[in-house]
């Protein structure tokens, strides 16, 4: 790409950019055109345009045009005066990292299973949804009031970070009050977890680390499919699958549930990161090499839906624990400068390194979490302001991501590429910092 616009040019035309307009569309070379961040038309190229007085031309070929990208789940415990995130600071990292839609879970203090707890907004473009609580309190005592949330703009239903009693469970999904809208559950029984904080393979034994056995995801998924056996009108959807057990009983089903992983399981695991590195203490926990293969494949196949960033925020403070001391959890969200976000990350380890195709990753970080939300999967439309530019040659911007959290971590691979423009990031900003490659 060329030098960027001045942010008070007239109009810029990309020449040659590449199309990632929609679900199942083929991808297309168009000349775009854009006015203070809006997409104004979106033509196919051709040897001669007609050019307005001004208009600033820029060299497009290697980039990719998107609609912008969907978090299925992401937890903010303050929104105002949270020390490791706050409303303000999540909805500057996810505009920086691409994310135009971002889900939020209940889980906070106070835990959000009101409708007076729902009402979380972002300006537009962005857009934020919210999970509502399948239990009051998340304490898997009784249920909340399902029908209320729902009615206050609830996306659906979650629970906790953990399998909720299969009584309540089931209680809940007989009354049915969700109607279609998805209930998302976590396979996992901390009672099983052992205390420890990384999957039982060879590798973690090795290095001497508190091992999570396998079973304490394969017993609560096995809970979970059959009561959607019993109760097929529900809509389930699996949380943060880690295993590759977990993957092998799904690739058994006909029909499996909907199911998320997290990003960073994509690509780390306890064979690639270095003892001293951030990045170990997840929920579920961090599996092996063969965890990562299987879910990357579970991925590329379909059987899993959509990467989820999950986005937990640590401060500081808490970041001088042990590992075994502190709370569990990655941020995404405004993931350092030099890495270049969850985008591009994903597309060095994914696109880059095992020949994906940009619209199957669009796919698993747009449109899949779009369906595993109950939404409509998005599309590139003049006159939004919706759309992230993705050079993959350009070097990442220097600039701090927007988050106020702590514990950002470095993906062992790097990254490769960076968002070079977003209608996302407001009139006067649309043309992000990071250096286009010429």
């Amino acid at each position: 790409m060329e030098s960027r616009p001045p942010q008070d040019a007239p109009a810029t035309l990309l020449r040659g950019v590449q199309l990632l307009e929609g679900p199942g569309l083929p991808t297309r070379r168009a000349d775009v055109r854009i006015e203070a961040g809006r997409l104004v038309s979106l033509t196919d190229s051709g040897p001669s345009v007609a050019l307005d007085p001004g208009l600033r031309l820029v060299d497009a070929g290697g980039c990719w045009l998107g609609p912008p990208l969907v978090d299925p789940h992401s937890v903010l415990e303050d929104p105002l005066q949270g020390r490791s995130e706050t409303l303000a600071s999540l909805a500057a990292a996810a505009a920086a990292g691409g994310y135009g839609t971002v889900a939020l879970l209940p889980w906070g203090t106070p835990w959000r299973d009101r409708p007076a707890t729902l009402s979380l907004n972002w300006q537009e473009p962005l857009q934020l949804r919210v999970w509502g609580s399948f239990s009051r309190g998340g304490a898997d005592q009784e249920l909340a009031d399902h029908d209320d949330q729902l009615r206050a703009g609830a996306v659906g239903l979650a629970a906790s970070a953990s399998l909720p009693p299969l009584s309540l469970l089931e209680r809940g999904l007989r009354l049915a009050e969700m109607g279609g809208r998805p209930v998302l559950l976590a396979p996992r029984d901390p009672s099983l977890c052992q205390q420890g904080f990384v999957r039982e393979r060879v590798e973690a034994l090795r290095a001497g680390w508190p091992v999570d056995p396998a079973v304490s995801e394969i017993l609560p998924l096995e809970s979970l499919l059959a009561l959607r056996a019993a109760l097929p009108a529900a809509e389930l959807r699996l949380m943060n699958l880690s295993t590759a057990e977990a993957v092998r009983r799904l690739q058994r089903l006909e029909q499996p549930p909907q199911a998320s992983v997290c990003w960073w399981q994509l690509l780390a695991d306890s064979g690639s990161l270095d003892p001293t590195a951030g990045g170990w203490r997840l929920e579920p926990s961090l599996g092996g090499p063969g965890d990562r293969e299987a879910l990357i494949e579970a991925l590329a196949s379909g059987l899993i839906d959509a990467v989820s960033v999950h986005h937990q925020a640590l401060d500081a403070e808490e970041m001088l624990l042990s590992v075994e001391q502190r709370r569990a959890g990655v941020a995404g969200h405004g993931l350092a400068p030099a890495y270049g976000g969850v985008l591009a990350s994903l597309w060095r380890e994914l696109v880059g390194q095992r020949g994906w195709t940009p619209e199957l990753l669009w796919q698993r970080l747009c449109w899949g979490p779009a369906r595993f939300l109950g939404l409509e999967p998005e599309r590139l439309q003049p006159g939004s302001h919706r759309w992230i530019l993705f050079d993959p040659q350009a070097t990442p911007a220097q600039e701090h991501g927007g988050s106020l959290a702590a514990n950002h971590p470095s993906p062992p691979g790097g990254s490769q590429g960076a968002i070079v423009a977003s209608g996302l990031r407001g009139t006067a900003g649309w043309w992000a910092p990071a250096a286009p490659s010429c």
